[in-house]
């Protein structure tokens, strides 16, 4: 404790020396005892230039009364000629990370309904930019403007940050302009927040407000650890508690949008949870606190053909260990069709290895309204890797009767009208089209009911 406090005591002791009340001149001193004041700005005269503010414009269709889009009926009533599209903008940040290629990381929620997407950089420069590819899964999305005397910042392994390291947020919260923040990492692989699907947060106390979404969270070297992404708090509002996407993680999907345009996700064919504590006692695990265990193998599938089994602990994938389910997932989710991976697994408490490649996933999908009218919106899911878990809801239109009704993408339904739906056929024979849905959803690491009537 004394070798984490004395160094902060110190630096006090210091600023309060330099900004002392100082006689003659009011000028506060360069040095104090022949020692520079402590700062970030050369640090961040480097690195700022890459941060750049996005500004978006999109165009939605308004929905007219179906008498209102006849031209006919127009005329007779002599009704004026109105747009049957409506504009709307919104502004985030980016991260340039090629400065070759020109190469922008940011969110996908910044910039992937955009239309156009105008980069306005930290020297003013205005650019058009082009959308190469967005994950909605991860929140992560790459766009191009011309490599034309651009700054790029070098990314850092996050892996190897620690919680209390110093890190610094730089965005463009609230339309002011270039704005930076400092902090500390306050944790590290924060998952089941319902935020996205692909969670493995660094969580800080920088203040990340609206408009920073995309924007950088840099290490005191300047280097990129993080995407800041989402915040918790009231109405918007920061209070402490921002999350950002590890550099490892957004590296990796870079290269694949870069690649294809896309994130080609596979699958292995198993379902996990975590190991607590009270079933590393059950499965006589001593001194084993992170892990997933098997809970269920799908028959055909890579880890079926690999020989994983129910009941085998999974610690590590390809040498990374695994802290729980929610990391085996991002792990796997990491990796492209086709890929090799090696388990490391506890099976009896012995530690084994076990390769297998992974699959193309096998979607079926069905939109909402063919279910139920209420539905009408929501794009529903199931896959192999989540067989017997529930429904995915894939995606909702804002707006639309599903999302007003409450739901969101990432909701699992596990239960309709009282009858446990594991599938796409479960889910269409529980329902009826004429009658109200009781639904049980399942959110992150919560669940509850909806009524739809």
């Amino acid at each position: 404790m004394r070798r984490q406090v004395l160094p902060t005591l110190a630096l006090l002791a210091l600023l309060g020396a330099a900004l002392a009340p100082a006689t003659g001149e009011a000028a506060l001193p360069a040095a104090v005892d022949d020692r520079p004041l402590p700062s970030l700005a050369p640090m961040l005269q480097q690195a700022t230039p890459a941060v750049v503010n996005i500004a978006t414009l999109s165009r939605v269709q308004v929905q007219e009364n179906p008498l209102l889009q006849d031209p006919f009926f127009r005329r007779f009533f002599d009704l004026p000629a109105r747009p049957r599209e409506r504009q709307t903008t919104s502004a985030g940040s980016g991260v340039i990370v090629d400065a070759d290629k020109g190469y922008v990381l940011t969110n996908q929620h910044v910039v992937g309904e955009a239309d156009e997407i105008t980069v306005t950089l930290r020297d003013g420069r205005t650019l058009s930019a082009k959308l190469v590819g967005s994950d909605p899964e991860a929140d992560v999305a790459v766009i191009q403007i011309p490599a034309e005397n651009l700054t790029a910042l070098p990314l850092a392994d996050s892996d190897r940050l620690q919680v209390g390291d110093f890190v610094v947020a730089v965005g463009n919260p609230f339309g002011l302009g270039q704005t930076v923040t400092s902090g500390i990492v306050s944790a590290l692989g924060r998952s089941g927040l319902g935020i996205e699907g692909y969670e493995d947060f660094i969580q800080t106390d920088a203040s990340i407000n609206p408009g920073n979404s995309g924007g950088a969270l840099l290490n005191l070297r300047g280097e990129l650890v993080g995407i800041n992404t989402a915040i918790i708090g009231p109405s918007g509002g920061n209070v402490g508690i921002g999350f950002a996407i590890p550099s490892n993680m957004a590296r990796e999907i870079m290269r694949q949008l870069v690649e294809h345009g896309e994130v080609q996700r596979g699958l292995l064919g198993v379902g996990v949870q975590d190991l607590t504590p009270e079933l590393a006692r059950a499965f006589e695990l001593k001194g084993h606190r992170g892990g997933a265990v098997v809970a269920n193998v799908v028959p055909g599938l890579p880890a079926d053909q690999a020989g994983l089994k129910v009941g085998d602990v999974i610690i590590a994938v390809n040498d990374r260990p695994v802290k729980n389910g929610a990391d085996l997932r991002n792990n796997v989710g990491l990796l492209r069709v086709g890929d090799k991976v090696e388990l490391t697994i506890l099976r009896d408490g012995k530690r084994r290895s076990i390769k297998a490649r992974v699959a193309p996933p096998e979607f079926a999908q069905l939109n909402g309204e063919k279910i139920h009218p209420r539905l009408a919106g929501a794009v529903l899911a199931e896959s192999s890797e989540d067989r017997d878990q529930g429904v995915l809801i894939q995606e909702v239109a804002g707006g639309s009767p599903a999302y007003v009704a409450g739901l969101r993408r990432g909701d699992l339904i596990v239960m309709l009208n009282r009858k446990r739906v594991r599938n796409l056929k479960e889910l269409s024979a529980a329902a009826d089209p004429s009658a109200a849905l009781l639904m049980n959803l399942q959110r992150g690491n919560s669940g509850f009911f909806v009524l739809l009537q």
